[in-house]
C-alpha cells in the first residue's frame, strides 16, 4: 500500500534537516568511550558532498595500531522503513572481531535512520540498476575507510570489509580497492523479496550480470556466506551470483551455512548467527593475515 503523501513529506523533510545538521558536524570522535568494547560515536565522510555520516567504533584495549574492519549494513528501497532503521551496530559481529584484535567501524550510510540523501537507489524492479547502486554503496564504505586509515591507532593497510545484504553487494563493488585486503559478504545482493514476496528477486539476470561486472575489477578475495534458509537470496541463487562474480575474475570462497532461526538472511545481526558463521569468519581472517605477511 502506498504511504500517505503527508507522512512521506514529513519523513523526507526530517531527513533533509538531519542532513543539513550533519554537514555542520566535524569528523572524528563525537564523545567519550563507553561499553562494550570502548564503544564510541564517530562522524565519517560521506560521498554526498558536504555531508557526514554517523558511525560507531569499537576497539580492543590498548593504543594499537589495530587492523581495521568495517561492517556495511543492509538497506531497503522503502523510504519509511529506512527512516525507521536504528543506528546499525552489529554488536555480536563487532565483538567477534574485537576479540581477534580488530578495531571495528560500523558506519550508517546516508538515507537511513539519521537521514540524509539516499545515494544507492537501485530504481524500479524491472529497470533496476544494480551496478550503479553497488558502486554508490562502495563509495560510502571507501569514504569511511579513508578517514579511519589516517588515525594513529589504525594500521594503514589491509582493511577487512564485512558486508551484509546490500552492504555485502557494495563490498563486492569495492573488491578492486587497494585498501581492502579481504571481504566477508553475508548474503550479498539487491532486490530480494521483490514485491515483499520471499524467494523472489527483482530482475535476477540483471543482478547476475552486475556480479560478473564487479568480478572483472576484483582483487580482494571474497568469503561469500549464505544461510540455508535465506529467503532473500537463496543458496541456489547466491551460488549463481558467486559463479558470475568468479567468471568475471573475482576470487570467491562460497559457503552455505546451516539454517538459522526463522529467516537466515539476518544471521549476521545475531550472536547465535555469528557463532554459526564463526569458523568461516576465522578462516577468512587467517587467510588475510597470511597474505599480509607475505607482502611484508
Amino acid at each position: 500500500m502506498r504511504p500517505p503523501t503527508v507522512l512521506v513529506a514529513l519523513v523526507l523533510a526530517a531527513a533533509l534537516g538531519v542532513e543539513s545538521a550533519a554537514a555542520q558536524t566535524g569528523l572524528g570522535a563525537q564523545g567519550t568511550e563507553g561499553e562494550p568494547h570502548r564503544l564510541q560515536q564517530w562522524r565519517v565522510p560521506s560521498a554526498d558532498s558536504g555531508a557526514t555520516a554517523r558511525a560507531v567504533l569499537f576497539r580492543p584495549p590498548g593504543e594499537g595500531p589495530f587492523p581495521l574492519a568495517v561492517i556495511a549494513h543492509a538497506t531497503t528501497q522503502n523510504v519509511l522503513r529506512r527512516a525507521q532503521m536504528p543506528q546499525p551496530e552489529y554488536r555480536a559481529l563487532a565483538a567477534w572481531l574485537v576479540a581477534r584484535g580488530f578495531a571495528v567501524l560500523v558506519p550508517e550510510r546516508p538515507g537511513h535512520g539519521a537521514g540524509g540523501k539516499y545515494l544507492e537507489d537501485q530504481g524500479g524492479c524491472d529497470e533496476a540498476d544494480y551496478a550503479r547502486a553497488g558502486r554508490a554503496t562502495a563509495d560510502e564504505i571507501a569514504a569511511a575507510i579513508g578517514l579511519l586509515r589516517k588515525q594513529s591507532f589504525i594500521r594503514p593497510g589491509g582493511s577487512v570489509v564485512i558486508g551484509h545484504s546490500a552492504g555485502g553487494w557494495g563490498a563486492l563493488a569495492l573488491a578492486g580497492d587497494d585498501s581492502v585486503a579481504a571481504i566477508i559478504a553475508f548474503a550479498p545482493g539487491r532486490g530480494g523479496h521483490a514485491n515483499d514476496l520471499p524467494g523472489k528477486v527483482c530482475a535476477p539476470h540483471t543482478l547476475i550480470s552486475a556480479a560478473n561486472e564487479f568480478g572483472k575489477a576484483a582483487r580482494a578475495k571474497v568469503t561469500w556466506l549464505v544461510a540455508a534458509n535465506d529467503s532473500y537470496f537463496s543458496p541456489a541463487f547466491s551460488r549463481q551470483l558467486a559463479d558470475a562474480f568468479r567468471a568475471g575474475g573475482g576470487k570467491v570462497d562460497f559457503r552455505v551455512l546451516p539454517a538459522h532461526g526463522s529467516e537466515g538472511h539476518w544471521l549476521a545481526e545475531t550472536a547465535s548467527g555469528v557463532a554459526l558463521a564463526g569458523t568461516e569468519i576465522d578462516r577468512a581472517l587467517k587467510a588475510r593475515s597470511a597474505a599480509a605477511g607475505k607482502k611484508r
